[in-house]
């Protein structure tokens, strides 16, 4: 990944040839803020991987405007796809913007699918159909790029992670 890394700093788009960050990490807290997610971030800037996750937005701040931007100056973006990912509205909001990135950027999107089967991601099954079932009535202009986002996010080849 070192190699990439260092591809990602150096590369730039002529639509967006401002990178701040090389990863921008997406993930649920709940799940995986201090196990997985923590240990892939320590290991990416271990390795000089400027990486972005939510805990450096500075106190005061409005989140969704600043996540969103952090997002569109970053490189790449890891998907950490865990089981109440999805039970979030800020991490699909997040997801599509970072699908937004991959089309208009050339973003580069990893997903990592943590104990989830990455059918679900992409189907909306399982505990992914369940968080849609809750969002059809009160979130019905979201829902449709939501679906979107997963689908396109679940058929990108990733890592599956089931152990551990």
């Amino acid at each position: 990944m070192a190699s990439t890394s260092a591809q990602m700093a150096s590369d730039s788009s002529p639509s967006n040839p401002g990178w701040t960050h090389d990863v921008f990490l997406s993930f649920r807290g709940d799940d995986t803020r201090y196990n997985f997610t923590d240990h892939l971030y320590n290991a990416l800037v271990g390795k000089g991987i400027r990486t972005f996750r939510d805990d450096q937005l500075r106190r005061g701040e409005n989140i969704a405007p600043e996540l969103l931007k952090a997002i569109e100056k970053s490189r790449s973006s890891i998907v950490v796809f865990s089981k109440t990912y999805a039970d979030s509205r800020w991490c699909l909001d997040e997801l599509a913007k970072i699908m937004e990135c991959r089309q208009q950027y050339s973003q580069i999107v990893v997903p990592i699918f943590y104990h989830v089967d990455p059918s679900d991601v992409r189907k909306r099954t399982g505990r992914f159909g369940e968080a849609f079932t809750r969002y059809e009535e009160n979130w019905k202009n979201k829902v449709q790029s939501w679906r979107e986002a997963l689908t396109e996010a679940g058929n990108i080849s990733g890592w599956h992670v089931n152990e551990g």
